[in-house]
């Protein structure tokens, strides 16, 4: 029987993150409902893929996808999308700040919508310095004016959404950033949840924070651009030929 649920983690240089990961999810999905995991590895350099494949001795619900060169999370998660055997996708850090234990939270969310879309997390008791935490604010307040996407947590990439409404959405390098309003674009429906963050339990973060700052500007411009450029649906009916 094909899972329900396919738990996407991209990973990249993640060793000593993957087997507490692992356990966590299976402790708050199992009985809950199918569901796989589905480690996709973006060119990692140190023991992540070894990890991965020595949890998988007894797990068949745990697969891994490796990239063959760092592609980046966007291209990584459209991978997991891609290879996944779920109709729902969760979009899950690898660092273990996001908790599993409100995976069911975000399916329960996603079930109570009048038609299957986007359950958006949005993390409370932020464990980033208040330097980041500033940041954040700043950028939430300017993207929301200009993308008008509701959501006050843009950095959170916690998520759950059925894959046929994923692999719609457009693909570029930071895509990932912008769910809710990329969801918004194709006209479904999004809903927010509150979930609890944490810390990293090992390693450091991948991403610098003029790396994010320019980057982040431009792909909001791109976004608003993909926004403004969206084509009106069209209505119409099928003809009869005449008799």
């Amino acid at each position: 029987m094909n899972p329900r649920l396919t738990v996407i983690i991209p990973v990249r240089n993640e060793a000593g993150n993957i087997l507490p990961l692992v356990d966590e999810i299976e402790a708050a999905l199992t009985g809950v409902t199918p569901f796989e995991i589905l480690y996709v590895n973006d060119g990692s350099t140190d023991g992540t893929a070894a990890e991965i494949q020595a949890a998988q001795a007894g797990r068949p619900h745990l697969r891994l996808f490796t990239l063959d060169a760092g592609a980046g999370k966007s291209e990584a998660l459209r991978a997991g999308a891609r290879a996944a055997r779920g109709e729902l996708l969760v979009l899950i850090d690898g660092d273990g700040q996001n908790d599993p234990a409100d995976i069911p939270r975000l399916l329960a969310a996603h079930d109570g919508m009048e038609e299957p879309g986007l359950a958006m997390a949005q993390r409370v008791g932020r464990k980033d310095t208040a330097f980041k935490r500033w940041q954040s604010r700043q950028a939430n307040a300017i993207r929301g004016r200009l993308l008008r996407d509701d959501t006050r947590d843009a950095g959170c990439g916690f998520a759950l959404l059925p894959r046929t409404i994923f692999l719609r959405l457009p693909l570029f390098d930071g895509m990932h950033r912008f769910l809710p309003a990329l969801v918004k674009r194709e006209r479904e429906g999004v809903v927010f949840v509150d979930v609890t963050d944490r810390q990293r339990r090992a390693g450091q973060s991948k991403y610098g924070f003029f790396d994010r700052l320019w980057v982040g500007i431009a792909d909001m411009l791109g976004v608003f651009w993909l926004i403004r450029r969206r084509s009106r649906p069209a209505s119409g009916r099928e003809v009869s030929p005449p008799k």
